[in-house]
């Protein structure tokens, strides 16, 4: 018998509802419209990727229309960022019991990005605990061992403090640091002066040194556009051998995701294509919305990559395209925080909100969760200038 649909809370109910039948809800396509991911992005990332996704309509008693909320169901490994510490003695474990901390889990959120409330009357204490209420009661239906609420900015932290601070129906939260996004305020008039302004003498000399390789070598010639066309496939295998090569994975793009987004998002999308002798040697996609970039995925050819030093040739370009635009800000995706530090990032902390549906496990999870929580294997993080920020008090 398949879990229900309607779930009633102490102060209101909500329907978990297929995001194709969102399309046309008015309420649904408002929730997210001042995003650089707006609800299209949602529905492409449910119909193109490997994810369970669904959409909540919050309503009261009254049934009446009060919010949204989408979230999704994920096969994950709880122990894939944890410390070394914890994943070796773990492997002898798995050989008995394979599925030690691999868990069902529902996570409140976007599958293939950070999270966000939908709309304004679920970040209100009413539908907040509506939702607090109905994700547990979800979770138990389906069987997910753990709620998630992935990768919310910090500007939630108020808001969303009655998840792991208040007694109220539902469970109590843990809240530990994700893996931080990072940001870069631009302002400079070129690259050149972004170097002058901003980075250190050792890391100016350091990218001088890297760049002079491409004096000798076949010249690069890059090209932005909206759509990849006849060029999908070859910019999705790079892709690949950079997500194969990537310590943390989870949402992994395929070709009916690009070509949706070319589709669907042309005025948001922006392809990001390097050639070298007529050959794609790199990929980024990005996203361009109310002054920003986001650098999102990015793709290699390894052949060439490390020769070249393409990582920050891609890096390079992209912001020279930008400054040209007139953005003001630079956003990057969680991972290689080494390269970003030195290049003059600071982070966008993102957080995780866990918690378990039995409430004795859950007593249990709030102790091991901050043991094992993803920037301790990332001793970069520590020192960034603003690296206190991922754990407020």
């Amino acid at each position: 018998m398949p879990p229900p649909a309607v779930f009633d809370t102490s102060t209101g109910r909500v329907r978990v509802t297929p995001l194709a039948e969102l399309r046309a809800d008015a309420a649904w396509c408002d929730a997210f419209r001042h995003l650089a991911k707006d609800a299209r992005y949602y529905d492409i990332v449910g119909g193109t990727l490997d994810f369970e996704c669904h959409g909540l309509r919050i309503e009261d008693r009254e049934g009446r229309l009060r919010g949204v909320q989408p979230f999704f169901f994920v096969d994950q490994d709880l122990a894939a960022t944890a410390p070394a510490w914890v994943r070796a003695p773990l492997r002898a474990v798995r050989r008995f019991f394979p599925r030690c901390l691999r868990l069902k889990m529902l996570m409140v959120g976007c599958a293939a990005g950070e999270g966000h409330l939908g709309g304004a009357e679920p970040a209100e204490t009413w539908g907040l605990a509506v939702l607090r209420e109905a994700m547990v009661k979800i979770a138990r239906a389906h069987r997910a061992a753990l709620v998630v609420w992935k990768d919310f900015p910090a500007h939630y932290r108020q808001p969303l403090d009655p998840l792991h601070c208040a007694p109220a129906p539902g469970a109590c939260y843990v809240r530990i640091p994700s893996m931080p996004a990072t940001r870069l305020e631009l302002g400079y008039a070129s690259f050149d002066d972004y170097m002058a302004r901003r980075l250190s003498h050792s890391m100016r000399k350091n990218l001088r040194r890297k760049f002079k390789v491409l004096i000798k070598a076949a010249p690069l010639a890059m090209e932005v556009t909206h759509d990849l066309g006849a060029h999908t496939d070859e910019a999705l295998a790079l892709y690949l051998q950079t997500y194969a090569r990537s310590p943390l994975q989870f949402e992994k793009l395929t070709k009916e995701f690009l070509q949706r987004l070319a589709a669907e998002m042309p005025e948001r999308v922006r392809f990001f294509l390097w050639r070298q002798n007529g050959k794609l040697v790199a990929f980024s996609l990005c996203f361009v919305h109310d002054g920003a970039i986001y650098d999102e995925y990015l793709g290699l050819d390894y052949t060439v990559a490390l020769d070249l030093h393409l990582y920050f040739v891609t890096y390079r370009d992209i912001l020279s395209w930008a400054l040209a635009q007139g953005l003001t800000t630079y956003y990057s995706t969680p991972l290689n925080y080494d390269p970003k530090l030195h290049l003059g990032f600071a982070l966008a902390p993102l957080d995780l909100y866990v918690a378990h549906p039995s409430p004795v496990l859950n007593a249990l999870l709030r102790r091991i969760l901050p043991l094992i929580q993803p920037t301790r294997a990332e001793p970069a993080l520590q020192h960034f200038a603003n690296a206190h920020e991922m754990t407020p008090a």
